[in-house]
């Protein structure tokens, strides 16, 4: 049976050397990257069946570089690889499309069950996370009618509608959140859908009259 192929992407060279050791004996590694931007370029030229990337890196974030693959028309796999032990970052790179999560301390079969998840078409997630993410979403589900008009933002997006009121912009918020500033946008433009509103200026409003702003 042909090895499928992987392409991995992480800022730590350290890291890109036990990824390879880990994986070169189940997969052909045809590439690794040491930023977003190469990886993206990688992906181009070699077609992998899956990529291994971690989420904050110089250059495009590893959600960044999954936006640029999908809009090229690559089909690789994706799977996030990232010290970020945030459920709102977990969900938020399900909400892009990615294929697996997986974090950095879990043990090395934790990656390789997601690996052959993703081939077959499910997406992995930490055990770690799983759990909080569906009580979360559960618990936005189930209270929504009594929290008021804010109940449908995520804690990541309060926080980003607060110091958007306090007149910071997607630099500086991205900055202060050690988030990109593309991500900043993401949420801004999709809280904006959830609340039916047409422009940042809204958004302001929205957040001081439903007291959002703190």
């Amino acid at each position: 049976m042909t090895r499928k192929r992987l392409l991995l992407a992480d800022d730590h060279q350290i890291v890109l050397e036990g990824l390879e050791r880990l994986l070169q004996s189940d997969f052909d590694v045809v590439g690794t990257a040491s930023s977003g931007d190469a990886l993206v370029d990688l992906a181009k030229d070699l077609d992998p069946d899956v990529v291994v990337t971690d989420y904050s890196m110089p250059g495009l974030t590893g959600i960044e570089a999954l936006d640029a693959l999908r809009a090229e028309g690559l089909g690789a796999k994706v799977i996030i690889l990232t010290m970020h032990e945030d459920a709102e970052y977990a969900t938020e790179a399900i909400e892009h499309g990615v294929d697996g999560y997986v974090l950095k301390r879990a043990a090395s079969a934790e990656l390789l069950s997601a690996i052959q998840e993703a081939l077959g078409g499910g997406c992995w997630v930490s055990p770690a996370l799983a759990a909080e993410i569906i009580r979360g979403t559960k618990r936005r589900a189930g209270d929504e009618s009594d929290e008021g008009p804010g109940a449908t933002l995520s804690d990541r997006q309060k926080r980003i509608l607060a110091l958007l009121v306090q007149g910071k912009i997607a630099k500086e918020i991205a900055s202060e959140l050690e988030i990109s500033r593309k991500t900043v946008e993401y949420h801004k433009y999709k809280m904006m859908h959830q609340l039916g509103l047409k422009s940042t200026a809204e958004l302001i409003q929205f957040a001081v009259k439903n007291g959002l702003d703190a």
